[in-house]
């Protein structure tokens, strides 16, 4: 009898260093307090109902700025100068550590 084949590994997430660099420069000032209703990364509950909207409901609300139930979005979180890359990593940076 041959031996088993052991399960294979999930791979580590992919590290985004652009999206923590801007999460730590532009979002955190909100979301790391959760000013104006911004949700905290890791917090499942609230970041729950967001994250199954989808992601390009997330990238939308980033990139063109949100005003919902529980406070508001600037646009590009107040970060004019950023890329819709660079606000896309961001989110995703967030999304990640929320799962």
């Amino acid at each position: 009898m041959p031996p088993a084949t052991p399960a294979p590994v999930a791979a580590p997430a992919a590290d985004n260093g652009v999206g923590k660099s801007v999460y730590n420069k532009v979002c955190a000032m909100c979301h790391a307090a959760g000013v104006a209703g911004a949700p905290k990364p890791g917090d499942k509950a609230d970041w729950g109902p967001r994250i199954a909207q989808g992601q390009d409901v997330l990238y939308r609300h980033a990139l063109g700025g949100f005003t919902g139930a529980k406070g508001m979005m600037p646009a590009r979180g107040g970060g004019s100068s950023l890329s819709d890359d660079e606000v896309k990593a961001a989110v995703d940076h967030m999304v990640a550590a929320s799962r």
